[in-house]
């Protein structure tokens, strides 16, 4: 999930509002109708709490700067306009650790204990789905910009929960589009076994079935990230003899390509491809130069401009890598923007507004633009740093955009940039 400066191979701008996510979800009976359609929304204290609940522990730590510093920026600028309400906005950062940890309950009882309206995260979909039920269950908007996992669709989450970035259904798309355009036809997958592995081997699979290939093996082979090696799924995947491999993980990646080097099937025996939860420079410094030349990845998200670099930079001048900071920037913005469409700052009332203020109105581009907006009484449509949002009644974006990246000899991203449109229907 991480891509240092966003260097882009190739990018699919996806527009699928004629999508229809619901029928890809594997959650609970559906339960997401807009808080308070039966009666009034609960009454905000006047003050709008945004609390974080990202890495900065665990198996996607190296995703944390970027999310932190989107989260930050917005706050900062929002601020820096006014606030919401009238009030500044009060922030708090939390831990989520990852799924092998326990420490996103306890930081999201922190963050109810101190009446947060808006939970920002988890990235993790497997994080996402141990602390769901506690946050909605508490009037409080859990907002992901990072989850990706289509079970989220149909979840029993009370209208309160939502996500600036796109469900695997796209992502898995995209990338199968791309293996099969590459001209392999005969795919492996090795998976970490989470909601996030599941659902994008299977989304990827049914894209390369569903395009004339096969998958060999016949199904995707899972792992459990915490395993000491990686050696007996590795063996698997080389003894049906794909003619490329599709590598779905996280900070494990690494081990596993080690493992498929040692097994003779690493990526310059077979073609690789990568996805958003390993993607990034910092995979390549742990593998032998040149390991990763000619592998791809994908990556949801806008690219991270020049100007949004420089804005991230006043809140961390370290920052290196980009993913998922304009997705944390915006679920900030829309959060704020709601709160101040419904005069009330509670989680019940935000949630009522949000994909209201991404949709069908007038366009604008900045907190201060869309502000002035809501001043004459005009219903916006925000279009962010991390594209056009659209948020669905179920709390998904209907637009979106999915870069495919590739790596150079030095295992590092390469700087060239081409834009694909696509279209999900």
């Amino acid at each position: 999930m991480v891509s240092p400066a966003r260097s882009w191979r190739m990018l699919a701008a996806i527009s699928a509002s004629a999508l229809v996510l619901a029928a890809c979800g594997g959650g609970d009976d559906d339960d997401t109708a807009d808080p308070g359609a039966n009666g009034d929304v609960a009454a905000g204290d006047g003050t709008l709490v945004i609390g974080s609940l990202l890495p900065q522990t665990g198996n996607l730590a190296f995703l944390g700067p970027p999310e932190f510093a989107g989260v930050e920026l917005a706050i900062k600028e929002i601020n820096e306009a006014g606030g919401v309400l009238g009030k500044d906005v009060t922030y708090i950062e939390g831990d989520s650790g990852d799924a092998q940890q326990d420490v996103a309950n306890p930081t999201v009882d922190r963050l109810l204990a101190a009446k947060a309206d808006v939970i920002v995260g988890a990235a993790s979909s497997g994080v996402s789905f141990t602390v769901i039920d506690k946050i909605t269950s508490a009037g409080t908007v859990m907002y992901s910009p990072a989850n990706t996992s289509p079970k989220f669709t149909d979840y029993a989450d009370k209208g309160l929960y939502f996500r600036t970035a796109p469900s695997d259904v796209l992502q898995g798309r995209i990338l199968g589009e791309t293996i099969l355009a590459d001209g392999c036809t005969n795919v492996g997958i090795l998976s970490l076994q989470d909601p996030y592995g599941e659902g994008l081997a299977d989304n990827v699979g049914s894209t390369v079935t569903g395009g004339g290939g096969t998958l060999t093996p016949d199904a995707a082979v899972f792992y459990d990230p915490a395993a000491s090696n990686f050696d007996a799924q590795v063996n698997q995947v080389k003894a049906a003899n794909p003619g490329c491999i599709v590598l779905i993980g996280f900070e494990e990646s690494a081990k596993v390509i080690q493992s498929m080097v040692a097994a003779g099937v690493g990526p310059q025996q077979k073609p690789l491809y990568l996805v958003d939860g390993n993607l990034g420079n910092a995979l390549g410094e742990d593998l032998p130069a040149g390991v990763l030349e000619g592998t791809k990845g994908s990556l949801p998200g806008a690219e991270a401009t020049e100007e949004f670099r420089k804005r991230l930079a006043t809140v961390d001048p370290g920052l290196k890598d980009f993913s998922y900071a304009a997705e944390s920037y915006d679920a900030v913005i829309t959060s704020a923007l709601a709160a101040i469409a419904a005069g009330n700052d509670s989680g019940e009332a935000i949630a009522k507004e949000l994909p209201g203020v991404t949709r069908d109105g007038e366009k604008c581009s900045t907190f201060a633009d869309c502000i002035a907006l809501l001043e004459d009484d005009k219903d916006i449509d925000y279009d962010g740093v991390s594209g056009p949002i659209e948020l669905s009644d179920k709390g998904d974006p209907t637009s979106a955009i999915v870069g495919i990246y590739s790596y150079g000899p030095d295992n590092k991203l390469v700087a060239e940039v081409d834009y694909q449109p696509g279209e999900l229907e």
